[in-house]
């Protein structure tokens, strides 16, 4: 499961970053300043890293055995700026602490 939690960490933070500079760039430019570029650039490369985000969330998710609920939050979590950053310090806080993890099947002797 580490590589499946370092791939969501990795584009969990790579599509907060893109979305902040979406956001705090490229919207002023493009509704203040009459300049669509950043949005024309930037928001079409967020929708990609988004749906490699939903990806790796939703792999990530099945291998932790989340319940339902807990999956779409942390998907959701892409799509509001400074979010998903927020998510991925949760998620990697829940698989860091064993407690809060799903218990392992057992193994059955005999």
């Amino acid at each position: 499961m580490g590589a499946a939690l370092t791939r969501y960490r990795v584009i969990a933070w790579i599509v907060g970053v893109v979305l902040i500079m979406l956001v705090v760039i490229g919207m002023p430019l493009k509704y203040v300043f009459d300049n669509a570029v950043v949005v024309e650039t930037i928001g079409p490369a967020h929708g990609f890293l988004y749906m490699i985000y939903l990806v790796a969330a939703f792999d990530l998710s099945r291998r932790a055995d989340w319940p339902l609920k807990r999956m779409l939050l942390v998907m959701l979590a892409g799509t509001v700026p400074f979010v998903s950053f927020y998510a991925e310090r949760r998620v990697t806080g829940w698989l860091d602490r064993p407690g809060e993890r799903a218990p392992e099947p057992a193994l059955k002797s005999g």
